[in-house]
């Protein structure tokens, strides 16, 4: 036979309040969330608006929905991100696929986001002699 009980364990007069505690690490632990905003087709290609942050857990939806384009046919992407507010290397590896496997890519609309993580992702491909001279020459 089982009964239950709502009484306390501890008695209210043992119980304590434990002090709120606040923890910043810095870094998100929270994935991202991005919106396919729309997506139409013209011709071979699939046009895509996209809205919010992209980021490795979030990119995992696009990259089903593109692979599923490339399985219908589609040879051509326009991605329009004017509505995204964060990205990151997530996003860069959605970008890299598509062309990796001969279709055509364009990005519209660059948000601000999208902008400021290609011209991070292009200022660390720089051939180590162009770095060379660009440090030379801020130093001298």
């Amino acid at each position: 036979m089982s009964t239950s009980s709502t009484a306390p364990i501890l008695s209210a007069a043992l119980r304590t309040q434990a002090p709120p505690s606040v923890h910043d690490s810095g870094a998100e632990t929270e994935a991202g969330v991005i919106v396919v905003h729309s997506c139409t087709t013209l011709g071979s290609t699939l046009i895509v608006r996209l809205t919010g942050e992209i980021d490795h857990f979030s990119a995992a939806p696009l990259r089903t929905l593109l692979a599923s384009a490339v399985d219908d046919g589609y040879t051509g992407l326009v991605l329009d991100t004017r509505r995204v507010t964060f990205a990151d290397s997530g996003f860069l590896a959605v970008l890299e696929w598509w062309p990796r496997h001969g279709h055509r890519l364009r990005l519209a609309n660059r948000s601000r986001a999208v902008k400021r993580l290609l011209h991070a992702a292009a200022a660390t491909t720089q051939r180590p002699a162009q770095a060379g001279s660009l440090t030379a020459a801020a130093t001298s």
